[in-house]
Parts: C-alpha cells; sequence; structure tokens
C-alpha cells in the first residue's frame, strides 16, 4: 500500500495521473502544483473531520478554533466536558453526541497506520457519526494512503463535472466506479479535483 509522506509523492501520482488522463493535465495546467495536505493521525484529526462534516471551510475552521482555545480537543476532556461548553465552541446536538462517542470508542488509533483503507473504513465507521466520508477523509490525510477517495464529497463530484464537462453531477456510486481509472493515484486525483474547484469556483472544497 503506497503511502504519501511528501510532496514528491503527491508529484509522482500528478504525473501519472496526467499522462493517463489528458483532462487531468488540463487541471493541472489550470490549477498548479498541489499542495502535500498530510495531517497527524489520532482523535484530534478524526475529531476534526466530524466538526467539518456538512458545514462551510470558514465554518469548521471557526468552530476547531474555538474546541482549541477552550482546550477541548482530546478525548479525556470532550467526555468530561458539558453539552454547553461544546454547544458554546459552536457543536450541535448531533456532533457533540458524535464527538462524545468518539472519545468512548478508545480506538487503537496506531494500529490504524498498518491496515487498508477498506479496514479502516470499517473500524472508524462502527462509531456514531462517523461515515464513509470521514474514514476516507482520514485515511487520505491523517494516514496517507495514496489510492483512498472520498467519492461521496459533493465538491469533488462538482468538480468531476466540470472538468469532464458531463450533464449533471455524478453520484457517490457512478464518481466512485469511475475512479477506479485513476487506482493506484486515486487520493491526488481527489487533491487535484479539489484544487481545481477551488480555481474554477473560488470556492475551497475542504480544509
Amino acid at each position: 500500500m503506497r503511502i504519501i509522506e511528501t510532496l514528491e509523492d503527491v508529484h509522482e501520482g500528478t504525473k501519472w495521473l496526467a499522462r493517463k488522463q489528458p483532462r487531468f493535465a488540463h487541471a493541472l495546467k489550470k490549477a498548479g502544483a498541489l499542495p502535500l495536505r498530510r495531517r497527524k493521525d489520532g482523535f484530534e484529526a478524526l475529531l476534526d473531520a466530524i466538526v467539518s462534516q456538512q458545514v462551510s471551510v470558514a465554518a469548521g475552521d471557526a468552530i476547531w478554533k474555538r474546541l482549541e482555545a477552550s482546550k477541548l480537543t482530546g478525548p479525556r476532556k470532550i467526555s468530561a466536558a458539558s453539552d454547553q461548553d461544546l454547544r458554546t465552541c459552536g457543536l450541535s446536538r448531533q456532533k457533540i453526541r458524535y464527538a462524545k462517542a468518539l472519545a468512548d470508542a478508545r480506538i487503537d488509533y496506531p494500529a490504524l497506520r498498518k491496515l487498508s483503507t477498506e479496514e479502516v473504513t470499517s473500524i472508524l465507521t462502527e462509531v456514531p457519526g462517523v461515515g464513509r466520508w470521514t474514514a476516507e477523509i482520514y485515511s487520505m490525510f491523517s494516514l496517507g494512503h495514496a489510492d483512498a477517495f472520498a467519492a461521496g464529497d459533493l465538491a469533488l463530484q462538482e468538480a468531476t463535472r466540470i472538468l469532464f464537462e458531463l450533464q449533471d453531477r455524478p453520484s457517490e456510486a457512478a464518481l466512485r466506479a469511475m475512479a477506479r481509472d485513476w487506482s493506484p493515484w486515486r487520493a491526488v486525483a481527489a487533491r487535484l479535483l479539489w484544487h481545481y474547484y477551488h480555481v474554477v469556483k473560488d470556492r475551497s472544497g475542504i480544509r
């Protein structure tokens, strides 16, 4: 299993994609060099992904900064915090439940580093509030899986529609099937699509 550790890994993936698919070459030319987008793994990274669900990039950033300022980013702190403490930081009632469920799940995060994306997804989605999108985002950015792909992401779907000149935005299933041709660099394809989306829409697809 290939792990993305450095920008050189990302560049290798973009070159492969550009050779395989001319539309990716066009996107790369228009959007420019891609960022690494690697994050630390562990509880905070997964909590951050939960915070980011179904909110804008700006809103997600603001909530996370309030959690950090209140020192509410660790599992013990989350478990001990009152609902009001977490609500004051911007978490909805549903996300408060998800954050506490994650804190109580006692996931062996170092062990996840040795598992495939499918295995990671199977473990993480047992936690309430952690769906396939969240697990795949964690695999891509926190674990560095080069072939992970979050096909349920709306920005990825919209970027694909624009780049490939599709009549309609592809569904999650359709995009997942389409992305099989981009293996073993689907995570780099996602980075390129998000970067392209940011350029053509002047909006960020993900933090």
